[in-house]
This record gives C-alpha cells, structure tokens and sequence, in this order.
C-alpha cells in the first residue's frame, strides 16, 4: 500500500505531538511541518526528525493531507487553502469558529472529493471504546469535564474548548434531534466564559445535564448515563468504563466476568450485576490519526466526520449564545 504524505500545520502544544506520532502512523510519510514561528518548528522538526517548509503553500505542494493543529480563529483560512488545492484534512476541534464555516468547507471538500476529519479526541479514549461494546439507550445523562486554569485555550470560551467534548459524544450516544437547551456561565478569569452548565432536553426524552470549568482545584473528567434498569460511569482521566445493571435469573450467564453486587426482591426477583467493560489500552492520538490515514487510503468513512464535528459545533454555539443573553 503506497504511503500517505502528511504535513502538520502548527506545532504548539497538540501539533509537536501529532507531529511526533506521525512517526508511529502506519502507512504514512511525515512530509514536514510548517509553522509561522520558524524557530519553535525547527525545534519540534529537530526532535521528530522532519523537515520545516518555508510557507504553507511550500507544504500544500508537498503532501496528501494535512493537521490543522492551529488557533480555532485561523481554521477556516487554513482550510479552505488546502482544500482548494485538493488535499484531505485532519481539524482539531471545533472544526471552525462558526456554523457557516464549518458549512462552507464541507460544501469545498464534497465538490473537491476529498475527507475531513475533526480532532474529537475522546471517540478514541479507552473508556468511549469499552463503553462501544454495549448497546446503550440513555435517559438522563450529567458530565463533569473539570481542569485547573491554564492560559493555553483561552481565546475561546469554556464551552468550546471543554465542554465541546462531552456534547460531541452525548450527540453520538443520543440519536434524536435537540428540543430545548438551557444555560449559565461565569466568566471568571479570562475575557471569555471560563465555567458553563448547559441543561440539554432531545426530542426522545433524554436529558443531559453537562458542566464544564477551567478553574477547577483538580481535575476530573466523568459522565454517567442512566437508563431503564442500567447505569453506567465513564471516567475518561482514568480510561474506566463500569456498568450496573439488574438481571433476572435466566439473564446471568455462568460464562460472564460480571459479578452480583445484590439482589432485590419482588414481583420478580433480580440482581444487581457490575462489571468493567474493557478495551484494548492504546494511545488515543495515535489511533485518531491512524484512522484519518486510513479513512483516506480506503476511502471509506472518517470516524468522527465534519458533519459530527459541525453537529457539535452548532449545539456548544447555541450554548454560548444563550450564556451571553443571560448575562445582558
């Protein structure tokens, strides 16, 4: 199989480190790096053993796809230039900074036939890929996406640099359109909205009460799912997946790994079963690209598409208008 050029575009925090496991990426060729800081890429290029363009159309001419790892401000420009010049893309999240960009390269990219990809890392953490073993039906969903203040990420609100996570997965597990979204925020430290608590009602039922803070004492990064006769906890800082559910007797498999926490008694007797779902452990990078590469050589269907990336765009947008209206 011939082997992918990829060139990263922006080597700050996340780029030096999808610059670096390009290296790991199977069927892939690391092109280079361009950065507008030349000497922080040449430092990043020295340590992943590559090559610095001189400009980014230098880069576009070299490569099959490339990662646009850069400030969110600066995705549409950067995409609309590579995808002009016919190459496949890889775009950390949020795709862009609004909806109607996040259309405007879709619609380039269907005309251009070629794949886009955004960076929602998360799809790929041990515990979203335990959690993909079972059906799940959620009713009730609360996320506590948690972090100590750190100035890397702040030119965008909390909502879009945090909280985008939980409702991109919340829209992947709750297949029913949005009904009714209630929200609050502070702006605390920063100019832009640092804690948000959005309520989100879908059409189905299903409620998802999602908080997110960047002035946390620690860390934490949980989502629990409620559902008839079952709940789970997702802990993503620590890759675990559990879930609880009730059995009846002819349900317990002698074969399972589950154990039986309790029974309760009624009608019909059943038990209260717990059991770690499991996934092979992984670097949740490495796999997301390893995936884009591998979206693009077999032209097949990235794992979290523009589509899904502008779908959580829209709803983390919505949330930060109705913030902003709150606090007038």
């Amino acid at each position: 199989m011939k082997k992918l050029k990829v060139g990263v575009l922006g080597t700050g925090h996340l780029g030096r480190l999808h610059t670096i496991l390009y290296n790991q990426v199977e069927n892939t060729e690391l092109a280079g790096i361009y950065d507008v800081n030349q000497n922080r890429a040449f430092e990043v290029a020295e340590e992943a053993g590559c090559t610095v363009f001189s400009s980014y159309k230098s880069m576009l001419d070299a490569v099959d796809a490339v990662n646009i790892v850069v400030p969110t401000t600066y995705h549409f420009d950067a995409a609309n230039e590579a995808l002009m010049a016919g190459k496949h893309l890889f775009i950390e999240k949020p795709i862009t900074t609004t909806i109607e960009q996040a259309k405007s390269i879709m619609q380039r990219a269907e005309e251009n036939g070629v794949i886009i990809q955004v960076g929602h890392i998360e799809r790929f953490n041990q515990a979203m890929r335990a959690l993909g073993t079972v059906e799940v039906a959620p009713k009730f969903i609360e996320s506590h996406r948690l972090s100590t203040f750190n100035p890397r990420g702040t030119d965008v609100a909390v909502v879009l640099d945090l909280m985008i996570h939980d409702i991109d997965i919340i829209l992947s597990l709750v297949e029913s359109p949005v009904k009714k979204i209630d929200a609050n925020g502070v702006a605390v430290i920063s100019s832009e909205v640092d804690i948000a608590n959005a309520r989100i009602t879908f059409e189905n039922g299903c409620v998802a009460n999602v908080t997110a803070s960047r002035i946390s004492q620690k860390q934490m990064r949980k989502m629990r799912l409620f559902e008839r006769d079952s709940y789970i906890s997702i802990d993503f800082v620590q890759g675990i997946t559990e879930r609880f559910n009730l059995v009846s007797d002819s349900n317990i498999s002698p074969e399972s790994s589950a154990m039986i926490m309790g029974t309760l008694a009624g009608e019909k007797t059943r038990h209260i079963q717990y059991e770690r779902l499991s996934a092979p452990e992984g670097n949740a990078l490495q796999m997301e690209l390893q995936t884009f590469v591998d979206a693009i050589l077999q032209n097949s269907t990235p794992h979290v598409t523009a589509l899904d990336g502008s779908r959580a765009l829209k709803i983390a947008s919505e949330i930060t208008d109705i913030i902003a209206k709150n606090q007038m």
